[in-house]
């Protein structure tokens, strides 16, 4: 069955975590707008020749590149479905979004939205590392690498921190998050898409409660 869902939710909330899984278990593709833009500067396609000028120059990539991205992906198909990730972060995204699936005959199945307590959230943060190789999240609370030094996942050795997971830079994305993509809560919420899970859980819990939104 074909499911096509946004994940919301604040950075650090658990939605690459959650969208890795619905790619093992479903089949499901993951566009991730981040990936997308590097695998399209790297393709050489004349999208991607756009994208690498735009970078280049230092500018922001315009949301018409995104969308014209996200429609190459959607024209390759996916059995299982798509998972739009970091995409739409704004209400014109949103919109844009909604036009294109409507022009291809494709819907939105669910909107899921991660919530998570900021406090809790930073505590999280600031102790998070992944893996270089496969990108499987520790936590040094909760999920420590482990005791040999190899990751669980793929037996990678290397471990990095995000230069911005910090409480101050935590802070201000938490804000920016705020300001700019908490309006897509009450957007989706009219239009009848919007379902909300604790983004704090245990991952096989918040794993769950996505399973059972789904069916």
């Amino acid at each position: 069955m074909t499911t096509n869902i946004i994940l919301l939710g604040p950075p650090g909330a658990g939605k690459g975590t959650q969208a890795r899984k619905l790619v093992e278990e479903r089949g499901m593709v993951q566009l991730s707008t981040g990936d997308m833009l590097r695998e399209a500067q790297a393709s050489g396609s004349e999208m991607g020749k756009k994208v690498a000028a735009v970078m280049a120059a230092g500018q922001l990539v315009t949301d018409e590149i995104v969308i014209g991205l996200i429609r190459e992906k959607l024209e390759q198909g996916s059995e299982g479905g798509f998972i739009f990730d970091g995409f739409p972060r704004t209400l014109a995204q949103a919109d844009a979004l909604g036009d294109l699936l409507d022009g291809m005959g494709a819907k939105l199945d669910a909107v899921i939205e991660m919530q998570v307590d900021d406090e809790a959230l930073v505590s999280r943060i600031t102790a998070r590392s992944t893996c270089g190789s496969c990108g499987e999240v520790y936590n040094d609370n909760t999920k420590p690498i482990p005791a040999d030094g190899k990751c669980t996942n793929c037996g990678g050795t290397e471990f990095k921190r995000r230069a911005d997971d910090n409480e101050d830079s935590l802070r201000q994305r938490l804000m920016e998050y705020y300001k700019k993509t908490s309006p897509l809560i009450g957007y989706y919420y009219a239009k009848g898409n919007l379902s909300s899970v604790n983004g704090l859980g245990e991952i096989d819990a918040v794993q769950a409660e996505i399973a059972k939104i789904l069916g």
